[in-house]
């Protein structure tokens, strides 16, 4: 990490003159899905980009890894505590990125501004009026969703995407809330996350996913036979993943050898470990805990079938993009999921994965017994959901109708 201190005085060795600037209040290695989104869109231009973001723990040997500049702000949070530091947090990423952008402008001369989320965007606006730059602003659905409600901030955000050179959306459902909150002339632009593997701890070999996929059984006790159901996430109860356990005796019932793993740690836990007991099906459910990236390809590498059928956030308009259903297609996993929000973007019915409604309980069984009792439809919806895991529009689609600046050509 550089200190934002040094800026009039330190001077990058690179050649090439990064002319676009990424701000983000969530940057790796801090886990978030945002932070995860904007870390693949700098690795494809790491020469074009340089990044500024809140400081978050372990950052500094994190920014000196990488391929682009990274500057960061303080996290009030280490400072000031957690209770106050995040009510303070979010007018601190607003003054701060506001001042280091323009600093950072006097050092690079960036010609464009990546602005990651929706959120803090009157700082954006105040930049596009005070600096001599062109601005995309990208948009994940929550954002959207907080500021609609608000009169003046309303107002402010829609001048703000009137202004934007372009508008990135994560999803369909994100570009179509978007369209249905605001009627905007400004070209949108529908960029998907992107799994990347090394982030799962695995490679391209796949002698290596056969080797996980057998630790991971033998870590559980599962026979190679036996089909492994898979679900990782926050183990709450909009997750339902009391669904799968309570699947787990009929699928018994009609012969199927069937255990479920479910990844990940939450308040839900001690229901579901209960309702695995009543059912009598504790010896087939695995809680492993928390379980780190590096460490989830071999879970996925382990299951059959991945299933997670979650339901619509009543605080929400719309469902946050899951990338885990992502991740269990890239790894060439078959999915059972809801048929809801941004993840009829991901899951595509009988192509990838079967969409359910997950309050019918026929609906539910029928799609599991479908998929354990059929290895040729598993292996059907996984080659495909492996293809279109692996399709990706890049971020420099955006700048396509502009001149790359000279050294920057691949």
């Amino acid at each position: 990490m550089e200190n934002i201190s040094q800026l009039s005085t330190k001077v990058r060795d690179q050649t090439a003159s990064p002319d676009i600037l990424v701000i983000s209040h969530s940057f790796l290695p801090k886990k978030a899905v945002i932070g995860e989104y904007l870390y693949n869109r700098c690795l494809q231009d790491p020469e074009r980009v340089v990044v500024l973001a809140a400081g978050c723990s372990g950052d500094q040997v994190f920014d000196q890894d990488q391929q682009f500049p990274i500057y960061r702000w303080t996290n009030s949070r280490f400072w000031l505590g957690h209770f106050l530091g995040s009510l303070l947090q979010p007018g601190i990423d607003l003054v701060c990125s506001f001042f280091l952008a323009i600093k950072l402008y006097l050092r690079y001369h960036y010609r464009y501004i990546e602005w990651g989320h929706g959120d803090e965007f009157p700082a954006l606006l105040l930049l596009s009026y005070i600096l001599p730059i062109r601005f995309f602003i990208h948009l994940h659905g929550s954002d959207i969703f907080d500021i609609v409600h608000n009169p003046v901030l309303r107002s402010l955000f829609k001048l703000t995407l009137t202004r934007a050179e372009g508008i990135v959306c994560n999803s369909y459902v994100t570009q179509d809330y978007l369209r249905k909150s605001f009627r905007l002339q400004t070209p949108t632009h529908v960029i998907q996350p992107i799994v990347r593997p090394e982030k799962f701890g695995v490679d391209k070999n796949q002698g290596n996913l056969d080797n996980l996929r057998q630790r991971v059984r033998e870590t559980y006790n599962i026979p190679e036979t036996a089909i492994v159901i898979l679900s990782v996430g926050r183990l709450i109860k909009q997750k339902s993943f009391e669904r799968v356990i309570e699947n787990l005796p009929l699928l018994l019932n009609i012969g199927v050898d069937v255990h479920y793993i479910l990844c990940g740690q939450g308040l839900h836990e001690p229901t579901l470990k209960n309702l695995a007991q009543r059912l009598r099906v504790d010896k087939r459910v695995h809680f492993t805990g928390y379980v780190p990236d590096g460490e989830l390809g071999g879970y996925y590498a382990a299951c059959d079938l991945f299933a997670m059928l979650t339901l619509l956030d009543p605080k929400a308009y719309i469902q946050g993009f899951g990338i885990v259903y992502l991740a269990a297609s890239y790894f060439g996993k078959p999915v059972i999921a809801s048929r809801l929000g941004s993840v009829i973007d991901i899951v595509r019915h009988e192509e990838n994965g079967l969409l359910v409604n997950p309050k019918s309980g026929y609906d539910v069984f029928q799609a599991f017994k479908r998929l354990c009792n059929d290895q040729q439809l598993r292996e059907k919806l996984g080659r495909k959901g492996k293809e279109l895991a692996r399709r990706k529009t890049l971020h420099r689609s955006l700048y396509f109708s502009e001149p790359i600046p000279n050294g920057l050509l691949n």
